[in-house]
């Protein structure tokens, strides 16, 4: 604050110049300007008592308040009075606009080459929010991606013989060894707040340089609270709230639907120059039954921007939406869902038949148009990745696509190419869904095309189990992870999303063909190698454990007043958790140190 001397300076001072409404526009910009090049929000102490005797502007904080001096060229002595928060949010924007200039000054690069430039380096992502150009940003897709899943699981061996069934009932039947699960001390924006902080502080992107965040995700603990907004408390020390996003859910495909949002959105007109950050994660848990052992629990968080080498390739997503009852949540009370197993299987296959034919129909008339009149078949994909709700279902989803071709191919074709499956060329796709005939058979007939194209993409699926809407991009990860960016360049990976109720999607990434050391490809694939040895650094639990901590999850549920049970050195370091929750519901959080 002012003494009475200083605004008597000030007063006179106006009244001799320029009207004073123009003059404390300028002033003010002019002092924002010059604060926010001395990059008041992230080095706060160096900048602290500044004030008349340097002539440089400066500041004096007080019981977190903050009085902002400059005296500018022409102008007279200006006093702010500000608190902290607002101080960061109003230098926020002076400050990535300045970033950007300096950018451009130290390169002597155009905006249209900022973007290109900024791909060079995948742990460097560009250090400020990129100008925007008045083209259409090229090649949009997934820059960089992370993968969390909890420090615990349960072996399905374990499972089996706890539950008095058949040996390999889960691990065979179910085609599932290990599922990770989460106590009391994890719930969904714990779990978020964990893969988006490590995605940041892995690619040291800062934090106002993300102008788009939306979470997919079905696992609700507040009916008009979206997880997104826990998430803000990330951005809070940068002053960026310019983030626009929410949550989507339906099932499983709110992950997906988030994705298409955001290349949507940087695909518009409203696209800011800015990443988008895609955040998709679900804790899956079931009652004690048959259902249990096909659970599981994790978050993938993926950066979203142009010149990316895995790009979503425009034009071509294939969807069938339509309304079912196989798996829903109506009971609010609880983290059960309702389910109906037979129809959600006959659902996912009828959406994926419908999905893989609208999307045949896009890609052969974009080929057409190239002057190309040759169908598409899985030849034309080499890798095919899978929602997966337990594993066993994603061999025999690709050996449904392989049934797809087989019908809509010649009959020298199906002769040919086909072998064993002659006997069902005269079936509909719709008469097939319950026949263990042709089931058996695709299997077979398809067995080394799994193998090469979509087997290693269930590795974490195998380990950690169902993770609900991260499902699919897990599956992406454990396929980067188990190849080479040399023998991923160029390659078209092939992805089915599936959400109960029901949504689906088919779609395809292109792979850049640049696989040279350092290049985003090379980048990208070395950030998720360790993957198996994460998984493998987890703690064995035994199913009396893990049936305990279930009994806890039912207990603690809508639970207020309390802080969760358990030991936080259990968990991965790093890692978010719930540290209390209050009479009012409000969650607190806190980060057990990396």
């Amino acid at each position: 604050m002012t003494d009475n001397k200083d605004k008597k300076k000030a007063a006179s001072s106006t009244d001799q110049s320029q009207p004073a409404p123009q003059m404390c526009v300028n002033t003010y910009s002019q002092l924002l300007e010059m604060l926010a090049l001395k990059d008041y929000t992230s080095n706060r102490s160096a900048h602290e008592g500044r004030g008349r005797d340097t002539g440089q502007p400066g500041l004096h904080r007080k019981n977190g308040d903050c009085s902002l001096w400059a005296s500018l060229p022409g102008a007279v002595d200006c006093w702010l009075s500000v608190d902290t928060l607002e101080m960061q949010r109003l230098l926020a924007p002076a400050r990535r606009v300045l970033q950007v200039k300096r950018v451009m000054q130290e390169s002597s690069l155009s905006p249209a080459h900022l973007l290109p430039a900024a791909q060079q380096r995948f742990s460097t992502i560009p250090p400020a929010p990129l100008a925007k150009t008045d083209t259409w940003p090229k090649d949009v897709g997934i820059l960089a991606l992370e993968v969390y899943f909890p420090a615990q699981y349960v072996d399905q061996t374990d499972l089996e013989k706890f539950n008095n069934v058949e040996a390999g009932k889960y691990t065979v039947g179910l085609g599932q060894t290990r599922m990770g699960f989460c106590s009391v001390q994890e719930d969904i924006n714990s779990l978020c707040l964990t893969v988006v902080q490590r995605l940041m502080e892995r690619t040291k992107l800062p934090w106002d340089a993300v102008g788009r965040l939306e979470v997919g995700t079905e696992t609700i603990i507040d009916k008009s609270k979206a997880v997104k907004t826990v998430l803000m408390e990330l951005f809070q020390d940068s002053g960026n709230t310019d983030i626009e996003g929410i949550d989507t859910t339906n099932a499983c495909y709110g992950g997906t639907a988030s994705l298409f949002n955001a290349a949507n959105w940087m695909e518009s007109s409203y696209w800011d120059g800015r990443y988008a950050l895609v955040v998709c994660g679900d804790i899956a848990v079931y009652p004690s039954g048959n259902a249990r052992p096909t659970g599981g629990a994790g978050a993938v968080a993926m950066l979203i921007g142009p010149k990316a080498p895995l790009v979503l390739e425009q034009g071509l997503r294939g969807t069938h939406m339509e309304n079912a009852y196989d798996f829903y949540k109506p009971n609010l009370a609880s983290e059960y869902p309702l389910v109906d197993g037979k129809l959600s299987i006959q659902c996912y296959l009828r959406a994926l038949d419908r999905c893989y034919a609208a999307y045949r129909r896009k890609i052969q008339n974009q080929w057409k148009q190239a002057g190309n009149n040759q169908p598409f078949t899985l030849d034309d994909v080499q890798y095919m990745i899978f929602h997966t709700p337990f594993c066993k279902m994603v061999q025999k989803s690709l050996a449904r696509l392989m049934f797809n071709d087989f019908l809509s191919s010649s009959s020298d074709k199906q002769n040919n190419l086909y072998k064993g499956l002659e006997a069902f060329k005269g079936l509909k796709l719709e008469e097939t869904y319950t026949n263990k005939d042709v089931d058996k058979a695709l299997l077979k007939a398809s067995l080394d095309m799994f193998n090469k194209k979509t087997k290693a993409s269930l590795y974490l699926s195998t380990n950690n189990g169902n993770m609900y809407t991260s499902s699919l991009y897990g599956c992406l990860a454990s396929l980067l992870s188990h190849h080479s960016a040399q023998e991923l360049a160029g390659s078209r990976i092939g992805a089915f999303s599936y959400g109960s109720g029901l949504a689906a999607s088919f779609f395809s990434f292109r792979v850049s063909k640049d696989a040279s050391p350092g290049s985003p490809l090379e980048k990208l694939v070395s950030s998720v190698s360790d993957l198996p040895k994460r998984l493998d650094s987890r703690r064995r639990m035994s199913p009396e454990e893990f049936t305990e901590i279930m009994n806890q999850r039912e207990q603690f549920y809508h639970k207020v007043n309390f802080s969760p049970p358990g030991d936080t050195s259990n968990l991965f370091p790093g890692t978010w958790y719930l540290e209390r929750v209050d009479e009012m519901h409000r969650r607190k959080y806190a980060r057990r140190p990396v």
